[in-house]
């Protein structure tokens, strides 16, 4: 059988083939290499004599004969896309790639002609994109992305879960205001984020959730900007920070108790030297008062002593007090017993 004829290296085709972005590899029918590009040259690192000694098999990976006939019966439109694969190179060290197949007919002789294109920044970017939204999916803090009007585009699970939504759809489409102000909040994030050059923008807010109950969170927002810094999107990153408030309040209440505590122990400490002289002279008094035949003055006395011993005894009492504990003493006509308590001495 006579070699194929290509048309001359000076020839229009030729000169269009070497022109070509993608590497290109022209075979006859059977896959057998018979011309090749310059592209297809510094992708490959043969020569172009070496892949004339060649097969299509020996460049793509994983095509044999049943796979190049394959190709073959499907070029009725003539053209084939293989999407996905990977090519060899002379080293044996592999990129992907995505192939077109065309066919061809030269000076009376039907060709294929492969079109290889380097995919491999393609795949490292759909891989990279891949990661970032499993991590964005799959973060404990909530995420949102909303267009310039705040319309959220898509929101992760943690956003349904802070704010009691079953799907992310039920939130795509409303407005993120709803989940992130307040009525009357003259703080919009919107017109901050795209109106003005602010970098970020951070607030913390007690919001609704959608059963009706509360619960605090920290919301910081950032403008995605294009080439050519302009606001495109916004993403809003929500932190649930009902715990650490509930543990800011607890420590204030140990600090308020402790405060407390040794307030009434330094009461204790400074009254219980007068109370005691009280005592100690009424006693005296009360002695000599039994001499004096004025009845009133007598009780009057004895009620004075019983007011020192009673005195005595509940500073005793709050000097020992390791708890600090309140209780109501007067009825408040607002309703409000928080404004009226005492503090509790067993």
């Amino acid at each position: 059988k006579a070699p194929p004829t290509l048309p001359p290296a000076d020839s229009d085709f030729q000169q269009l083939l070497q022109s070509v972005y993608d590497a290109a590899l022209i075979t006859d029918m059977n896959g057998a290499i018979v011309d090749a590009n310059i592209r297809a040259e510094d992708f490959l690192h043969y020569s172009k004599e070496e892949f004339c000694r060649m097969s299509i098999v020996d460049v793509i990976s994983g095509v044999d004969e049943t796979t190049l006939a394959r190709i073959c019966e499907h070029l009725d439109e003539r053209f084939v896309l293989i999407e996905s694969c990977l090519c060899t190179r002379k080293d044996q060290s592999n990129f992907p790639a995505e192939i077109a197949v065309n066919q061809l007919r030269l000076s009376g002789q039907d060709y294929l002609c492969f079109f290889v294109r380097d995919i491999h920044r393609r795949k490292e970017a759909e891989d990279r994109l891949r990661i970032e939204h499993n991590a964005i999916h799959n973060s404990h803090g909530g995420i949102a992305i909303t267009d310039l009007k705040g319309t959220i585009q898509y929101a992760n699970p943690a956003v349904c879960r802070m704010w009691g939504y079953d799907t992310a759809e039920e939130l795509e489409g409303e407005n993120v205001r709803e989940l992130s102000t307040q009525e009357g909040d003259e703080d919009d994030p919107i017109a901050t984020l795209t109106q003005q050059e602010k970098g970020v923008w951070s607030q913390e807010f007690t919001v609704d959730k959608n059963d009706g109950s509360t619960f605090d969170v920290q919301i910081t927002a950032a403008a995605i900007r294009d080439a050519d810094e302009k606001p495109v999107s916004l993403v809003f990153s929500f932190f649930d920070t009902s715990d650490r408030k509930r543990a800011e309040e607890a420590v204030r209440e140990t600090d308020r108790h402790r405060v407390m505590l040794e307030s009434l122990g330094a009461a204790c400490h400074h009254l219980g030297q007068p109370a005691t002289v009280l005592v100690a002279n009424l006693g005296i008094i009360q002695r000599k008062a039994t001499d004096n035949t004025d009845e009133q003055m007598t009780d009057m006395v004895g009620s004075c002593v019983e007011a020192a011993d009673a005195l005595s005894s509940i500073l005793h009492k709050l000097n020992a007090v390791n708890e600090y504990r309140t209780t109501p003493y007067l009825e408040s006509r607002t309703g409000d017993d928080d404004q009226n308590r005492i503090i509790e001495i067993e």
